[in-house]
């Protein structure tokens, strides 16, 4: 079934519990010769990630020194499982999910990965090719940042590595309550489990902000797009979701009952 090699591959790559910090907000400042603006950013924004926070200037160059500044489009690839690439990429505006897809193409969501989120590193530490997809939601800016700098920032800095293990510990933990979720529960539960993990708590409200269409949550819980719109039209019908305008939700308490 469909629904249980979704639960096997859940395990893959799932959401980092990343900071959401402002990144693309960075005020630009004097530079020392040598240095461009395009540099200058860069260690702007790489201090705002939570991954590299308290590292020492000299860190901070070495991976500035090593990275690029990319924008892409929506629908755009930026890797493709499989890859056998050299770099990482740190998310610093727009949205873009993690997907995988089996031979009959198939395609399951992992994650939808948000502003501050960071992808790439497991492939730079282990060698193994990528293990799925990332794709562009909306136009997204990236940082890149090089194998070589990544890593010789890992080997001189203990706290770069204990928060790097803390980042795959989360995501193991998140692995194992989407696989309980996709065993356990049923399509309500699944939405609603979805649902909860999109929305942020807004002046005391469970609010869903950016708009999440049937096909993508389809995607995410194994389920097809009609079951999907059934199960949301009952849940508005229902009491448990408030549809708002330009596609947000709030979420009424109750709606932990299918959990």
């Amino acid at each position: 079934m469909f629904g249980s090699a979704l639960a096997g591959k859940a395990a893959s790559f799932i959401r980092a519990d990343s900071a959401k910090d402002s990144l693309t907000a960075a005020p630009r400042i004097g530079w020392r010769s040598g240095e461009t603006m395009v540099t200058v950013d860069n260690k702007l924004f790489l201090r705002r990630v939570p991954l590299f926070q308290g590292l020492p200037e000299a860190q901070i160059e070495r991976l500035s020194a090593g990275s690029s500044r990319r924008n892409y489009p929506r629908g755009k690839t930026i890797i493709a499982e499989g890859d056998l690439l050299q770099t990482m990429y740190i998310l610093l505006s727009g949205r873009a999910k993690v997907q995988r897809s089996d031979a009959e193409g198939k395609e399951v969501i992992l994650a939808v990965l948000g502003p501050g989120e960071f992808f790439g590193e497991m492939s730079l530490i282990d060698d193994e090719p990528r293990s799925a997809s990332v794709i562009t939601l909306e136009s997204c800016d990236f940082l890149a940042i090089r194998k070589e700098n990544f890593v010789s920032v890992l080997m001189q800095s203990n706290e770069t590595c204990i928060a790097v293990m803390r980042g795959l510990v989360r995501r193991l933990r998140s692995a194992d309550r989407k696989i309980e979720t996709l065993a356990l529960l049923d399509v309500y539960g699944r939405v609603a489990r979805v649902l909860l993990d999109s929305s942020e708590l807004i002046k005391g409200e469970r609010i869903v902000r950016n708009r999440l269409p049937r096909q993508q949550i389809a995607k995410m819980i194994g389920a097809s797009r009609e079951m999907v719109s059934r199960v949301m039209k009952g849940l508005e019908v229902e009491g448990y979701v408030v549809a708002l305008p330009e596609g947000r939700l709030r979420l009424c308490e109750k709606i932990s009952a299918y959990l």
